[in-house]
């Protein structure tokens, strides 16, 4: 396990007074471990979960050659360009029952979707496109099908003992429906991580406290919450914890003891009290970075080790949108690779600015953004309007956030910028 030191030290342009976004991110990818235990889940209860192992098809996807669609299926080799083609139903074959008779020379198969093909038949025509006669034959224009049209062969989605799906893809319901596709009743996962969260600072309220002056309601622990309940990780809410040396101890103490990460939000700015960063420092080892970015500038990052146990530490500010963006830019894709992930980085969509952006560059700026398709097809993207970090309800109004990057300039009308949308996250 390497130390804060020794991946500063081989990390290039590592500057923890002027840290740009892209090296925080490449920081963390060394500083986190996967978690390696695992559990075996029925198929109902693995949604979100990470895989811990390959799945591999016990059995070929589709079973066996099968019909696309409701139709007449014959062989091919009796179609001659440009001419028509009349055929003699021999009878219907119907789906989960194989089709026992031979099907000959002039004649077809009336067949409905997913019913497995005779091997001597090739293709299927679709009943929208034949004409009935009254004598049970049916009649297939010329040009409407092709030789092996509308069949689905034996394999085609997959193959026996091919992976289904990869080590490290998060489960969705698509994926639950192709693995129980495959007869498999559960699956390998990687356990649940658990992840312990407070608030620090004596002017922050609870709900259900009386209001004073100078104090405020706390909102990041239930943004956070929300954030990690999202991420399918178990919380821990650990409340507010006040500027006391004690206070913050215990409370650090008992989260790494029970939990594979800490996030804590305020007492990581310049100037505030230093008791959060001093018992951080005292308690593990901590880097305390000024980021090159908006919002979101102060964060500390490190390790806690308590009863042998060793826990992830995010110091997050205490700005209730800079915690949000440093928690999806940051926190949240090292969070997934601690689970096993290895589908971390958030997807950038491209999207026309509808308005100019002032930007200088040198910093990585994350403002917020509503997402809309215009007219003529095109994604465009505008702001919130005022770009404040305590403004919470700017992250209510916008779907993504628009990324200006660490070297990027002014953004013109129409320009193309960076979005990272929030579906799935928040």
């Amino acid at each position: 396990m390497k130390t804060i030191a020794q991946i500063a030290a081989e990390l290039q342009g590592y500057d923890p007074q002027a840290l740009s976004a892209e090296r925080v991110n490449d920081f963390l990818a060394q500083l986190i471990e996967p978690v390696t235990e695992t559990e075996t889940l029925p198929v109902f209860d693995a949604l979100g979960r990470v895989l811990a192992q390959d799945v591999v098809s016990p059995i070929s996807v589709p079973p066996h050659d099968n019909s696309a669609m409701d139709g007449f299926a014959f062989d091919s080799a009796q179609l001659r360009p440009g001419e028509p083609l009349t055929l003699r139903v021999v009878g219907t074959a119907l789906a989960g029952k194989a089709w026992a008779s031979p099907v000959g020379a002039g004649e077809c198969l009336k067949i409905m979707t997913g019913a497995i093909m005779p091997p001597e038949l090739d293709t299927v025509v679709p009943l929208e496109f034949v004409r009935a006669g009254e004598d049970g034959s049916v009649h297939i224009p010329p040009g409407v099908v092709s030789a092996g049209d509308n069949r689905r062969l034996l394999g085609e989605d997959l193959m026996a003992g091919q992976p289904a799906l990869r080590k490290g893809q998060t489960l969705g319901p698509a994926a639950l429906g192709l693995i129980a596709s495959l007869g498999l009743p559960s699956v390998s996962v990687f356990r649940r991580i658990k992840v312990a969260y407070f608030s620090t600072g004596d002017e922050i309220l609870s709900l259900g406290d009386c209001p004073r002056e100078g104090a405020v309601y706390d909102s990041n622990r239930y943004t956070v919450f929300g954030l990690l309940t999202r991420l399918g990780v178990e919380v821990v809410d650990m409340g507010v914890v006040g500027d006391q040396p004690a206070l913050l101890e215990a409370a650090f103490r008992q989260a790494a003891a029970t939990a594979d990460a800490i996030i804590t939000s305020g007492g990581v700015s310049m100037g505030e009290a230093d008791h959060t960063k001093a018992m951080m420092k005292h308690l593990g080892d901590v880097a305390f970075w000024r980021i090159a970015m908006r919002p979101g500038r102060p964060m500390a990052v490190g390790r806690i080790t308590e009863q042998g146990r060793s826990a992830i530490l995010f110091g997050l500010p205490g700005n209730p949108v800079a915690v949000m963006v440093t928690f999806l830019a940051f926190v949240r894709p090292a969070l997934l690779r601690l689970m096993g992930s290895t589908t971390a980085e958030p997807l950038l969509l491209k999207a026309q600015s509808g308005e100019p952006l002032r930007k200088k560059p040198g910093r990585t700026e994350y403002q917020r953004g509503i997402v809309t398709r215009g007219a003529d097809g095109a994604l465009h993207v505008c702001t919130t309007g005022n770009q404040g970090s305590g403004v919470l309800r700017s992250m209510v109004e916008a779907n993504g956030l628009i990324v200006l990057h660490h070297s990027q300039g002014n953004v013109a009308v129409g320009d193309a910028v960076d979005v990272m949308m929030f579906d799935g996250a928040i």
